[in-house]
């Protein structure tokens, strides 16, 4: 698998890709296939919990892990990331996260010890950091400015698709064919397909510069202690822990719920139930539109106001009701998602990639932490219990937006002090 190198062709006379042009468009079907080589094989166990659960006689908390320990090692290794992307540019660390994740996920369906698989799914998901760390940092650097909220949505809205191929694919084939195991390996071949197209799609970075090898970690370390030191860039982080927290959380445990009386669902029909993403899909699309509209600020809140009423609405007893829920859920999400993140670039300034690689590590910590700990409060009151505590930790996430988030709306830039 090769990449075309980045290059340092920083032409003044050039300013990012441009909507309708050939390569802004390949750019734009190699992220989508970058978020289905990055999404599908990342998810995959998540429809398939609770095989897994009865397969290993593990809790659900537990089992958890299998998602908890990937997206744990995304979130540890997003800014380590940068620092290559930094050094060697952002396509060849991209092609190199994303070959070693597909090698990883022909492997770890197999192994046979559990604790040996959930080090692997570590792993894995520390290798999938250096594509998901980079992407956004990527699409801003390279997208003319006007197009670049309209690149990073589209590129969201790819990976809702690899997430929801991930889970459809796993949940029918681990229930004709009896085997979780296979069932993830399946969804491990359509990732391997989709990075080899990724690395042959992917436009040469015309904007990169590499940092010099010996200011390299000072850059870095500067860049991190300037957006720690940002309001708005530490309640974008907030946000993202909160949100993916909650979001994840619904749908690890949603399985359990729905797999017993008075619901009885098989594998292939709570698989289905991740048709909900096409609604993300639909959402993290329009979202730029509607943050230009409205504000960033107004369209944040008012997403995470419908997360919170599909959330409450998954707590009802009727069937149809709940689907409702999660359709309303994952619309909120990825509407609010696709903006914070969207907002983290612009207000990154130069450095991009750590900016938008502290996001995903608190997105994804979110993901692995909140997403393990509901299982706990799933063990003590069921669905209910569970569906309360995704709804106090969106709604905090929305007093954050709401209180430190509001001077920020007209998205100034970090000025790059230095830099």
């Amino acid at each position: 698998m090769s990449t075309p190198p980045d290059t340092g062709s920083n032409s003044a006379s050039w300013h990012g890709y441009r909507r309708g042009t050939p390569e802004f468009t390949r750019m734009l079907v190699a992220m989508f296939c970058a978020g289905v080589a990055t999404f599908a094989p990342l998810y995959s166990p998540q429809a398939v919990l609770p095989s897994i659960a009865a397969d290993l006689d593990r809790d659900v908390a537990s089992v958890a892990l299998t998602v908890s320990s990937a997206t744990f090692g995304l979130a540890i290794f997003a800014l380590p990331w940068t620092y290559v992307a930094d050094r060697w540019g952002k396509t060849r660390a991209m092609a190199i996260a994303i070959s070693t994740a597909s090698i990883l996920g022909l492997i770890i369906p197999w192994t046979p010890d559990f604790s040996l698989l959930l080090v692997l799914r570590f792993v894995q998901g520390a290798a999938l950091a250096g594509l998901a760390g980079v992407a956004v940092a990527y699409i801003t650097e390279e997208t003319l400015a006007l197009h670049a909220g309209a690149a990073t949505g589209l590129y969201v809205a790819g990976t809702t698709i690899g997430g929801l191929a991930g889970r459809l694919i796993s949940g029918p084939v681990a229930q004709f064919t009896g085997n979780w195991r296979m069932a993830i390996t399946c969804v491990a071949l359509l990732a391997v397909a989709a990075a080899i197209a990724f690395l042959v799609l992917l436009p040469r970075a015309r904007r990169f510069v590499p940092v010099p090898s010996r200011g390299a970690l000072r850059t870095t370390a500067r860049r991190i202690r300037r957006h720690l030191s940002h309001s708005g860039m530490i309640s974008l982080f907030l946000l993202a822990f909160t949100l993916m927290g909650a979001f994840v959380t619904v749908y690890n445990y949603v399985g359990f719920k729905l797999e017993v009386p008075p619901y009885s669902l098989s594998e292939v029909a709570i698989s289905l139930l991740f048709l909900a993403y096409l609604s993300g899909t639909f959402t993290s699309g329009i979202a730029g539109r509607l943050s230009a509209r409205f504000g960033r600020l107004l369209t944040v809140v008012v997403s995470m106001g419908v997360m919170i009423l599909g959330i409450g609405l998954t707590t009802a007893r009727p069937l149809v009701v709940v689907i409702v829920g999660l359709v309303l859920l994952t619309m909120g999400f990825f509407a609010a998602h696709s903006t914070a993140s969207a907002w983290t670039g612009l207000l990154a300034g130069e450095g991009k990639a750590q900016g938008t690689a502290m996001y995903n590590l608190f997105y994804y910590a979110g993901s692995a932490f909140i997403g393990w700990i509901g299982g706990y409060f799933y063990i003590s009151g069921g669905w209910l219990m569970t569906g309360w505590f995704c709804i106090a930790i969106v709604a905090f996430g929305a007093i954050i937006a709401g209180t430190m988030l509001g001077r920020q709306d007209s998205a100034r830039v970090v000025r790059n002090e230095g830099e």
